[in-house]
């Protein structure tokens, strides 16, 4: 079985295969100290490799020295010791996040070229794949969570603290409800422009939504394209095949 291990900047997404088949799966917040206590309840006799994606340099380090307390083998790592199998266009391709490459590479070899991926995290990445498979580049701007917590945090009047949900009308009767409609109905509008202006300079003819805020948002533009929440786990052991199938 394979073990992959996405590290955002406010979850650890992991996803164990058999084969081809996600046959769990989890999260862990990436911001506690102890990994060891999750991870040690794996089936470690069953996982024979491990894969590793991160955008949390600090969080990487503590994942690998906790895996070396359960697994003996050397995980892969992207960007360490493998690489992502898709030719960068980027300006300066080591600027690019490595679950944006993966998101890209993975929409790619599901859905084909001329495609956006739109990934609802903490940051929202809207990743563009070319015809022939080229990473071209994309967009990014701040989630949801990320948002209502910036709003709240430097409006001296506003609550400091608000927990996302979707609202139940358009115009607010309380600052509250203004807030969370703003933000809800901003974010579906900006994207569908987005996707609207993209398919009108860029030629993009596919969307792909995922992240882990993308089921609350999915619902109201799943006009536009599929949702495919476990795309960067599918990503990663994709990659894994493709290291294997090259060794």
């Amino acid at each position: 079985m394979l073990l992959a291990i996405d590290i955002g900047n406010t979850n650890i997404s992991y996803g164990i295969f058999r084969e081809e088949m996600l046959i769990k799966k989890g999260k862990i917040p990436t911001k506690i100290k102890d990994y060891n206590r999750y991870l040690k309840k794996f089936p470690w006799r069953k996982i024979k490799e491990v894969i590793i994606c991160s955008v949390v340099p600090e969080s990487l380090k503590r994942i690998k020295r906790d895996l070396r307390k359960n697994f003996s083998g050397k995980p892969f790592i992207l960007g360490e010791n493998i690489s992502v199998p898709i030719k960068n266009l980027y300006q300066r391709p080591k600027e690019v996040g490595q679950d944006r490459l993966v998101n890209a590479y993975a929409g790619y070899s599901f859905y084909g070229g001329n495609l956006v991926v739109i990934d609802f995290g903490t940051a929202v990445t809207f990743d563009v794949v070319s015809e022939r498979g080229e990473y071209l580049g994309g967009m990014i701007f701040p989630g949801l969570k990320t948002s209502l917590d910036g709003l709240c945090q430097r409006a001296a009047l506003l609550p400091k603290r608000m927990h996302f949900e979707i609202p139940q009308v358009l115009i607010g009767s309380s600052t509250r409800e203004s807030i969370l409609s703003g933000i809800f109905h901003g974010f579906l509008a900006m994207t569908r422009k987005l996707v609207e202006i993209l398919k009108e300079r860029q030629g993009i003819e596919k969307v792909v939504f995922t992240g882990g805020d993308a089921p609350k948002l999915y619902p109201f533009l799943s006009d536009l394209g599929p949702l495919r929440e476990n795309l960067i786990l599918e990503g990663l052991r994709l990659i894994y095949k493709n290291v294997r199938k090259n060794k």
